[in-house]
C-alpha cells in the first residue's frame, strides 16, 4: 500500500482492525431513519431481500437513534448466532431428527432465509456492523468516525474494533485475537485490516476481486489427531438414538476432548468411521467436537463398525427409523431416557395444566422411583407427596386437587399432552375436532389421517408409529382406566364463520392469538398458520410481515384488530 501510494519508507498507515466474524453478511438500508430493506449479499450485485427476517433481530434498530437522521443509509454487515446458541440449536435439532448444522454460519445463514419469520424470531441471532454503502445526508472522512457514528445511532459494532497504526499495529492485534478467540462468545475466523482513510481508500480502489485497501488474516485451522475407543448409542429426550465416539482424550485448543457426536448412522456410514479408527478431530464452532475425517491409512484390520439398533439400549423398546428422516428413535412413553422432559411436557400449562407440578417435584418423584410413565402421575397419594422435602398436607392436597382436575381437560390438549413427534397445539386440536375421541384417534390409519386438512404424510405416519407401541397404548388405557376423560369441543353448528379461514400474523394487542383462534373456532372457522388461496381473511396486528404481503400479493381481505372485533360482535 505503501509503495502504491508513494508513501517514503518512515510514514505508517493507520488501519482499523477488526475481528473477521464467521456469518452471513447483510445490509441494511435506512430511509430518513426507518428501516426499509434488509438484504443478503448475494453475489455482490443481487441480494436476496430477506427484510421480514432481519427485522425480527433484537440488535438490529427499526429506527435509527438520532434528530436528523441521513436522507440514505447503507450500511453493510455480519449477522451471526453466538456460539451457546448454536450449540443449543444443534442439540434441539439432533433431538428432533434433524441434521445438525455444521458450524454457526451456516446456522445463521439458514435463519436469515427461513421462510417463516417466526422461526427467524426464535433464535437469538445478532449483528455487528462493519462498513457504509451508499450515504446521503451524511458524510464520514475514515472508517473509524463511520463506525462511531452507526454506533451512536443505535447500530451495533464490535467494541473489539481498535485503530492501529502500522503493520506491527495489525500484527500485534491479530496476536491478540488469536489467544482471545476461545474465550469469545461468538465464531471468528480471522481478523481484517482496512485503511482508515476514506480518501485513502478511494486512492487505493481496487482490483478485480478484492479491494487494495483491506486484507483478510485467517487463523490456522484447529484440528488433533486421536483415536476412536468406542461408538455407544445414548438416548435424548424426544428419543432420538445418537452414536457417540468415545475417544482417546486429546487437547484441541486448550480444551481436552473425549467425546464427539457422530450425529446419526447415515453419517457415522458416509465418514466410514468404527471403532478403533484413528481421526481428525476439530471443534465445530469452536464448541462442540466433531470427526473430520478417518486416517484409513492406518487401519489394523481389527476395527469394527456399530450397526444400527434394534432396541433401545436405555428400556429395550422399539426402534424405529421413520422414512424420510435420518433419526433412530425410541418409540416408548416409558424410556426412562425420555420420562423426565415426558412428564414435564404433559402436567405443562398448555397441555394437562396440572398447576403447581413443575419441575422441582417432578424430579423428585422421579427420584423416589413414585413415577416410571406420565400414566403412574394418576396413582398417586397424599403420602407419596409427604415424603418430598419441605411437603406439608395443604401443598400436597393441592398437588392432588391439580393431577386430579387434569381429567377432564379437552381432547386436544391431551392429544398435545401426549408428546406425539410433529403433532403440536394446532395439530392436536384437528384431530380432536376430526376423530372425537383418543379411542378413535388411536386405531386411524394414515389414510385417515390424511383426510385432514394440514395433516401430511409425515405427520400422519408419526401419529400411526406412535400408537403402534404397544407401551404407548398401554399407558393410554392406563390413563382411561384411572378416570381421565378427555372433552371435545364442539364448534358452533352454523357459526358466523363456518367454513371460513383466518389467518392471523404481527403483534396483536386487544388479544393474544390463541384467544383469536378460539374465537374463531367458537364460531365455525378454521385458523391457519399460513397463507393461501384458501384462506378468507387475514387479521394484522403491528409490524406484518410475509403473511401480510402474501395476502396483498393473492387478494386476500385483510383486517385490523377492530375491525375482526366488530365481526365477532355482529357474529354473536
Amino acid at each position: 500500500m505503501k509503495r502504491f501510494l508513494g508513501l517514503p519508507p518512515g510514514e505508517e498507515i493507520a488501519y482499523v482492525c477488526e475481528p473477521k466474524m464467521d456469518g452471513l453478511a447483510i445490509e441494511l438500508v435506512y430511509e430518513r431513519g426507518e428501516l426499509t430493506v434488509g438484504a443478503t449479499r448475494g453475489d455482490g450485485f443481487v441480494g436476496e431481500n430477506v427484510t421480514h427476517n432481519l427485522r425480527t433481530v433484537r440488535t438490529i434498530p427499526l429506527r435509527l437513534r438520532c434528530d436528523a437522521p441521513p436522507e440514505l443509509l447503507e450500511v453493510r454487515g455480519e449477522v451471526y448466532l453466538p456460539l451457546a446458541a448454536f450449540q443449543k440449536l444443534n442439540a434441539q435439532r439432533e433431538e428432533e431428527g434433524e441434521p445438525p448444522f455444521a458450524n454457526p454460519r451456516n446456522a445463521a445463514a439458514g435463519s436469515i432465509r427461513q421462510l417463516d419469520s417466526r422461526i427467524t424470531a426464535r433464535r437469538p441471532l445478532s449483528l455487528f456492523c462493519y462498513a457504509p454503502g451508499e450515504v446521503r445526508g451524511a458524510a464520514f472522512a475514515s472508517q473509524e468516525e463511520f463506525l462511531a457514528a452507526v454506533a451512536a445511532w443505535g447500530l451495533p459494532v464490535n467494541p473489539l474494533v481498535r485503530r492501529v497504526t502500522g503493520v506491527a499495529g495489525i500484527l500485534a492485534f491479530y496476536r491478540e485475537m488469536t489467544d482471545r478467540r476461545d474465550t469469545l462468545p461468538y465464531e471468528i475466523d480471522g481478523v481484517v485490516a482496512k485503511v482508515d482513510s476514506f480518501p485513502l481508500q478511494r486512492e487505493l480502489g481496487e482490483k478485480s476481486r478484492s479491494p487494495r485497501w483491506a486484507v483478510a488474516i485467517k487463523f490456522p485451522p484447529r484440528q488433533a489427531v486421536t483415536v476412536v475407543e468406542d461408538i455407544v448409542p445414548s438416548v435424548g429426550r424426544t428419543g432420538v438414538i445418537t452414536p457417540t465416539a468415545n475417544l482417546r482424550p486429546v487437547e484441541v485448543s486448550g480444551v481436552t476432548v473425549s467425546r464427539a457426536t457422530l450425529h446419526n448412522w447415515e453419517e457415522m456410514e458416509r465418514k466410514d468411521i468404527r471403532i478403533g479408527d484413528t481421526v481428525v478431530i476439530e471443534r465445530a464452532g469452536d464448541v462442540i467436537p466433531a470427526v473430520v475425517r478417518v486416517l484409513t491409512e492406518q487401519r489394523t484390520g481389527d476395527e469394527r463398525f456399530l450397526p444400527v439398533p434394534t432396541a433401545c439400549p436405555e428400556c429395550g423398546s422399539e426402534v424405529v427409523k421413520i422414512p424420510d428422516e435420518v433419526a433412530v428413535r425410541c418409540m416408548g412413553l416409558s424410556c426412562p431416557a425420555q420420562i423426565r422432559e415426558a412428564i414435564i411436557h404433559f402436567a405443562s400449562r398448555d397441555a394437562m395444566d396440572m398447576e403447581g407440578l413443575g419441575e422441582k417435584y417432578i424430579e423428585q418423584l422421579l427420584r423416589l422411583g413414585l413415577v416410571k410413565n406420565v400414566a403412574d402421575l394418576y396413582a398417586l397419594a397424599r403420602e407419596d407427596f409427604m415424603r418430598f422435602d419441605r411437603m406439608g398436607e395443604k401443598l400436597a392436597e393441592n398437588l392432588l386437587n391439580a393431577i386430579e382436575a387434569s381429567k377432564g381437560r379437552e381432547l386436544s390438549r391431551f392429544i398435545f399432552a401426549l408428546g406425539i413427534r410433529h403433532v403440536g397445539e394446532h395439530t392436536a386440536k384437528l384431530l380432536a375436532t376430526s376423530f372425537g375421541s383418543i379411542d378413535n384417534l388411536t386405531r386411524a390409519t394414515e389414510e385417515e389421517l390424511l383426510t385432514i386438512r394440514e395433516v401430511g404424510p409425515q405427520v400422519a405416519r408419526s401419529i400411526v408409529t406412535f400408537f403402534h407401541n404397544e407401551g404407548n397404548r398401554e399407558t393410554v388405557r392406563r390413563m382411561l382406566a384411572a378416570g381421565v376423560a378427555p372433552t371435545v369441543e364442539e364448534k358452533k353448528v352454523g357459526g358466523r364463520f363456518t367454513g371460513k379461514t383466518f389467518v392471523f400474523t404481527g403483534a396483536l394487542t386487544r388479544f393474544t392469538r390463541s384467544e383469536a383462534q378460539k374465537m374463531v373456532e367458537g364460531e365455525g372457522g378454521h385458523a391457519a398458520g399460513s397463507v393461501s388461496k384458501k384462506t378468507d381473511y387475514v387479521v394484522a396486528g403491528a409490524e406484518a410481515g410475509s403473511k401480510l404481503a402474501k395476502a396483498r400479493e393473492l387478494g386476500v381481505t385483510v383486517l385490523g384488530e377492530e375491525e375482526f372485533l366488530q365481526m365477532m360482535k355482529e357474529a354473536t
